[in-house]
């Protein structure tokens, strides 16, 4: 029998408890009607009740690795990132039941974009007391600079989000509106994605309405939001950066939409107007202007001048922008008043005042505890029965007094009752999840949790219009994970309905450049290549220890120790020491994140970086990482020394992939910045390796050629030099192949030639800036030594090769910080204002 029927028969009872004190009452069930029988939107999907628990299982694993494989995950605010997580059953609707939300949805949205542009503008309806004064102004979303009728806006929300519970007799009521930076839409459409992937007969058959239209409104909408007399508007998504709780939703939304990532450094208001920092701003002037910002930052946060002093995610000046009608903000600064559960018993009189209608989609019942009689009935509540109702502050989180004390609520709401409100907590409808319980057993691990629903509804050609579809998500999980989250799929009424209900998509302009990177994304690439060099070359040179080492364990090599231990010098010299032990030694430079230098260190940076450019990368990016995580968490499974080896070969073949992933990049100045690190980290790194294994000659001309070898085969040039030179390991040949060999693509000179070739690429490059003349001397400098002579031992050293790497680094290291200053640099960074000296504040001093 499958889980799915199992489950229908089981939720077939009169009623299910909720909560431990208030006795039986009656959820309404997404999948079971009340006389134990499918509902409408699962009578057609057979092959969903089928599904067994072998095969949910199955199915979980294929989620958990294609989240893993794109990168998906959320920033909790304890345990930092955690996987993304997705339930294998969706949350499934009727074209009928959908139709009903739908139309809620997009009224709710023009009901609070009128009342968001009166607040800000005219004030009518606090003027005629359809709102109590209080709940807006004691609100902390307030933003006061913008309360003037010469800076409203005629239509100031374009997204919104509103989170939907269903209460006991399926109707649907609004439990929190999210206008202040909705997040989600990213998530709901890679949750797609991946679902469709791994139940690909279910979602073919099911007929259900396609995500990706949507976004083409959401595009057309943006572009819409232009300020007048833009024609061809320049668009951003701001995001706090790469820490923010949601930033794979904000990236994964840039990348879909085709607009820029920025951060609030990679942007300055000048003459009143938004531009992006050129590189050596201020020296340089701005020339990019930018019209339309989709923010991902919360307002207080958007300007350190007017709005949170000492905030460094947004840009100082951005509220007189705004006021000014250069730039617009989707949504507007105030945007996050909308967001006061305290206008929830207002909202159906200000429905009938600014639009003339009945509001069709209800809150979650709610009281105001300004309004006494809403006090009243709070306070009542908590005494007869508090689990039945859920206190919070006006500008609070809903959790926020979670286990609180009756007697303290009750004593906090009487000292400022304008500041609480009091809501229902509802008994949210049930749907099927999988939950396998801690022993692992799937024959129980699919069970009846309480779903909310996160919808989405953007304002394009004129009118609002809602997702078909949305985020779904279980109630009351593991608060130490990321939320478990639910596919919502809306059946079509008729298989030729135009998904999304629209009949085209719609497209960016045409003829316009890309748009300019800024140089904090051309630094995070430039780092993306210098890591990911750092961990390729890290990961051959363990790869040819453990070889040794192997050889020894067979005692196949005479002069195999004393290699061996000029080859873990050379890591050592890299990474530092930490273990006397070869193995553990070898396992460590792999596994251990907080050693710097370390694969894994190497490859956590790598990651981070790339993190903070993700609009601008393929999602196969990610799974390259998916790779090196599987070989790292394999390495850590086993104590086996020769899984040492294997799992340091999956983890190059993930760094490698990467290099095919950016080979596929178009060549701007984040491509050229990605290969200028890459190569000039190949030569840093080649001159660490060639320092501390042959400056030093061994006792043993045995040991001398066998510490050749393995330089070769660490420097991926030992098949190269075997068909040069006949397997001849003769010190000068090496050099020359490693050093002075420009065809050679391991060394020195192929190295310094792809540096030059990529920093004259870049766009501040005019062919005599100092990165471009010290790279230029570096090779002259090369032209002119003498290889055999640098091959030449006195004693027991090679004097004259180590002053040329130790002189060599120190240009390498040189010649980056002139990129660093060309390039990258945008001026100071943000400083608040309390932080300044006073001479520093008046301009007076030496």
């Amino acid at each position: 029998m499958s889980l799915l029927r199992e489950y229908a028969a089981a939720q077939a009872q009169p009623t299910l408890a909720f909560g431990a004190d208030t006795g039986p009452s009656v959820r309404f069930d997404e999948v079971v009607a009340p006389d134990g029988t499918l509902r409408a939107a699962w009578k057609g999907m057979a092959a969903a009740a089928d599904l067994t628990a072998l095969d949910l299982a199955r199915v979980d694993a294929e989620i958990a690795t294609l989240l893993a494989d794109d990168g998906v995950g959320y920033e909790h605010a304890v345990r930092g990132s955690v996987p993304w997580r997705l339930d294998p059953l969706p949350l499934v609707m009727d074209a009928a039941t959908w139709a009903r939300l739908d139309v809620g949805l997009a009224q709710r949205a023009e009901l609070l974009g009128a009342l968001l542009g009166d607040l800000y503008g005219a004030q009518r309806t606090l003027a005629e007391g359809l709102i109590p004064a209080e709940t807006v102004f004691a609100h902390a979303g307030f933003t006061r600079p913008l309360a003037r009728t010469s800076a409203a806006e005629a239509h100031p929300l374009i997204l919104t989000g509103t989170d939907l519970g269903r209460d006991a007799t399926g109707e649907w009521h609004v439990l929190a509106d999210r206008v202040q930076a909705p997040a989600g839409l990213g998530y709901a459409l890679e949750n797609r994605r991946v679902l469709s992937s791994v139940l690909p007969e279910l979602y073919q058959g099911a007929g259900l309405h396609r995500l990706e239209p949507y976004f083409g409104s959401v595009r057309a909408a943006l572009l819409q939001a232009a300020p007048a007399g833009v024609t061809d508007p320049r668009i951003v998504v701001l995001t706090p950066g790469t820490y923010s709780e949601t930033a794979f939703d904000q990236a994964f939304l840039a990348n879909l939409l085709g607009f820029p990532l920025v951060q609030g450094e990679d942007l300055v208001v000048r003459g009143g107007a938004v531009w992006m920092k050129p590189a050596g701003f201020p020296t340089n002037a701005p020339h990019e202007r930018v019209d339309v910002i989709l923010r991902r930052v919360d307002a207080d946060w958007c300007d350190p001048l007017e709005l949170r002093a000492g905030s460094r995610l947004g840009v100082a000046g951005l509220t007189e922008a705004v006021r000014r009608g250069t730039v617009r903000l989707v949504n507007g600064l105030g945007a996050g008043v909308l967001e006061n559960p305290g206008l929830m018993p207002f909202l159906p009189a200000l429905c009938e005042r600014l639009l003339g209608e009945q509001l069709r989609l209800p809150s979650v019942p709610t009281w105001w505890c300004g309004d006494p009689e809403g006090r009243d009935a709070v306070l009542t509540a908590l005494d007869e029965d508090p689990d039945s109702v859920i206190v919070r502050t006006i500008d609070g989180r809903a959790s926020e007094f979670d286990g609180a004390d009756p007697a303290d609520l009750r004593r906090r709401i009487l000292e400022t009752p304008y500041r609480y409100v009091g809501q229902q907590r509802l008994p949210l409808s049930h749907a099927p999840g999988w939950a396998p319980d801690e022993s692992g057993a799937i024959e129980t691990a699919i069970g009846a949790l309480p779903v909310t629903l996160r919808a989405f509804t953007v304002r394009a050609g004129g009118a609002y219009r809602a997702l078909v579809g949305g985020l779904a998500t279980h109630v009351g999980g593991d608060p130490t994970q990321a939320p478990v989250t639910k596919d919502v799929w809306v059946l079509k009424a008729a298989e030729d309905d135009p998904d999304q209900g629209v009949a085209a998509p719609s497209f960016l302009p045409v003829g316009r450049a890309a748009p300019m990177l800024s140089p904090r994304a051309v630094e995070d690439m430039y780092w993306a290549g210098r890591y990911s060099e750092r961990a390729e070359d890290l990961v051959r040179l363990v790869l040819t220890a453990r070889s040794y080492a192997e050889q020894l364990d067979f005692g196949s090599s005479r002069d195999g120790a004393a290699t061996l231990s000029a080859l873990i010098a050379a890591l050592q010299r890299l990474c530092g020491h930490r273990h006397d032990d070869p193995t553990a030694e070898l396992r460590s430079l792999l596994t251990d994140a907080d050693r710097p230098g370390s694969a894994a260190h190497s490859l956590g940076h790598l990651r981070e970086a790339l993190e903070g450019v993700r609009d601008q990368l393929s999602g196969d990016t990610w799974r390259a990482f998916a790779v090196t995580d599987r070989a790292a968490a394999s390495l850590r499974a086993t104590p086996r020394a020769r899984q040492i080896a294997e799992s340091a070969g999956r983890m190059l073949t993930g760094i490698l992939s990467l290099q095919g992933v950016t080979a596929s990049m178009i060549r701007d100045d984040g491509w050229h910045a990605i290969e200028a690190g890459r190569y000039l980290e190949r030569a840093v790194q080649l001159c660490v390796l060639l320092d501390a294994t042959v400056t030093t000659t061994a006792a043993r001309r045995g040991v001398d050629r066998a510490v050749m070898g393995g330089v070769l085969l660490a420097a991926e040039s030992a098949v190269t030099h075997r068909r040069r030179y006949r397997g001849d390991l003769a010190e000068a040949g090496v050099l020359e192949l490693l050093i002075a060999d420009g065809e050679n693509p391991r060394s020195l000179a192929f190295a310094f030639a792809r540096v030059r070739e990529h920093i004259g690429s870049l766009s501040a490059s005019t062919g005599s800036t100092r990165p471009e003349r010290m790279i230029e001397e570096l090779e002259q400098t090369l032209a002119t030594t003498d290889v055999v002579a640098l091959a030449r031992a006195e004693g027991d050293r090679r004097e004259e090769l180590d002053r040329f790497l130790s002189d060599t680094r120190a240009q390498l290291h040189q010649i980056s910080e002139a990129i660093a200053l060309l390039h990258f640099s945008a001026g100071p960074q943000p400083q608040a204002l309390s932080a300044l000296s006073t001479t520093e504040l008046v301009g007076v001093g030496p």
